[in-house]
């Protein structure tokens, strides 16, 4: 820009200074920089130019993989377990500012971060690491879309498995009409799970005092086995590898000035877009466990845990036909809208650490391969009766990869060579480093108890 500032020039960070290697070409080269922000533009716009990266973020966050924990914890302990939920959530807001933070100051995303900065044995382990949990991510989606294709057109499980694997020729065919589209389409499919839910919360009619008492932490939680386990089941849930990835990314799909108070600024805008969505992905895990503590804990029904005895029991017990069929609807909508951003996270994570350049379908179609085999596999071996089982081990890989994203994003994000003036200050480095911590040791211990599960 011919107004810059020439003391803005010495404080910004330096593409390479601090890296091994040379910044790569973009991840998602087809939508890099393609929706302008304007200098001039009033902050409403920008704020609004900057909104969508946060919503791709936040589907994760209310997966298929994360129903069969709320539903459990819902119908065991009533309400308790939602001071988890919202433990989750800060954490996931720190943690995805921080992977939102380093691709608009750095110009890398997490996975080019890791290439330019490790040997190439580290990062080849990295790799497969994180391309074991997108496939892990994806056959939790897989097996959430099709039993919702079983409950609401009776489809068989196998079959609707099957018919997830259109979903990449749905993803190619909104690329052609941009990234912001792909947004908007993200956006509409979480308002659809927003609103079966909040309709679903109004057919319960829980007390809101009660659902209040629910985010006071309570000890019990730490010293009650079963409470724990599905604690550190929603916890694993909640916060997954991938997304850091995708996040880091995708916020580098906007076009704005590379002038350092422009970048503060981009990141004072992403921040907020990912605390709205975050927000919401919160809201919806959270009514998710309250409707099933409502429906099923308080009439007696404990042990509810698969999706589809929620789906059987729901309108039965609350007497409102319609609430089955809302809660397939929005199971539906979730599994579709994820399969979306973990199949851009598949394509990000590649480009990022090999620098290996695919056609998106050809990515896309060898990610969601990856994990329709064993979701077949295991379907027809065990039967469709042990389904819950597997979506277990989706998260209990999905556990074990985490520390390996979290670990490298506060070393990077708090390396001021590489981050100059954007660097972590000293409270959020701290309080980063504590919630890698908690996070690491709570699912090593979900690993382990979910292991001895299955066994």
């Amino acid at each position: 820009m011919g107004g810059q500032n020439p003391i803005e020039k010495k404080t910004e960070v330096n593409a390479d200074h601090g890296w091994r290697r040379p910044r790569s070409k973009p991840t998602l080269p087809e939508s890099f920089k393609t929706i302008p922000i304007p200098q001039h533009w009033p902050w409403w716009r920008k704020l609004l130019g900057f909104a969508g990266p946060g919503f791709l973020v936040a589907i994760g966050y209310m997966d298929p993989g994360n129903w069969a924990t709320d539903i459990a914890g819902g119908s065991q302990f009533g309400y308790d377990l939602l001071c988890i939920i919202l433990l989750s959530n800060l954490m996931a807001i720190l943690l995805q500012s921080l992977a939102a933070k380093l691709g608009i100051a750095t110009g890398r995303d997490l996975a080019q971060a890791c290439r330019d900065h490790y040997s190439s044995w580290v990062n080849l382990t990295l790799w497969i690491l994180c391309e074991i949990a997108i496939c892990a991510c994806d056959l939790a989606e897989i097996i959430g879309s099709a039993i919702a294709l079983n409950l609401l057109f009776h489809i068989p499980l196998m079959a609707g498995m099957c018919l997830t694997a259109l979903d990449v020729l749905l993803i190619i065919y909104f690329q052609h009409f941009g990234f912001r589209f792909i947004e908007g389409v993200i956006f509409v499919l979480s308002m659809i799970i927003a609103g079966c839910f909040w309709m679903e919360i109004a057919f319960s009619g829980p007390e809101v005092k009660d659902i209040l008492q629910g985010f006071i932490p309570r000890s019990e939680i730490l010293f009650n086995s079963d409470m724990l386990y599905i604690s550190i089941g929603i916890l694993g849930a909640t916060v997954m590898p991938h997304n850091l990835y995708l996040h880091s990314s995708i916020v580098q799909t906007r076009k704005y000035a590379e002038a350092p108070a422009s970048k503060k600024e981009a990141i004072k805008f992403v921040n907020i877009d990912s605390m709205v969505a975050l927000s919401l992905a919160f809201i919806i895990n959270a009514s998710i466990l309250i409707v099933a503590a409502t429906t099923f804990h308080a009439k007696g029904h404990y042990e509810v845990a698969q999706i589809q005895d929620a789906y059987k029991l729901l309108s039965p017990l609350l007497q409102v036909p319609l609430a089955s069929f809302l809660f397939a609807l929005a199971l539906l909508a979730s599994g579709q809208s994820s399969t979306i951003t973990s199949t851009l996270a598949g394509q990000i994570v590649m480009e990022g650490f090999l620098d290996l350049r695919l056609r998106p379908w050809l990515r896309r179609l060898i990610t969601r391969g990856l994990a329709l085999i064993p979701a077949l596999f295991f379907v027809g071996w065990f039967g469709e009766q042990n389904i819950t089982r597997l979506l277990i081990f989706s998260q209990v890989i999905l556990s074990l990869q985490l520390g390996f994203a979290i670990v490298p994003l506060i070393v990077f994000t708090s390396d001021r060579e590489k981050m100059g003036e954007f660097v972590n200050p000293l409270w959020m480095k701290m309080l980063a480093w504590v919630v890698a911590i908690i996070i690491i040791i709570l699912n090593v211990q979900y690993l382990v108890s979910a292991a001895i599960e299955l066994i």
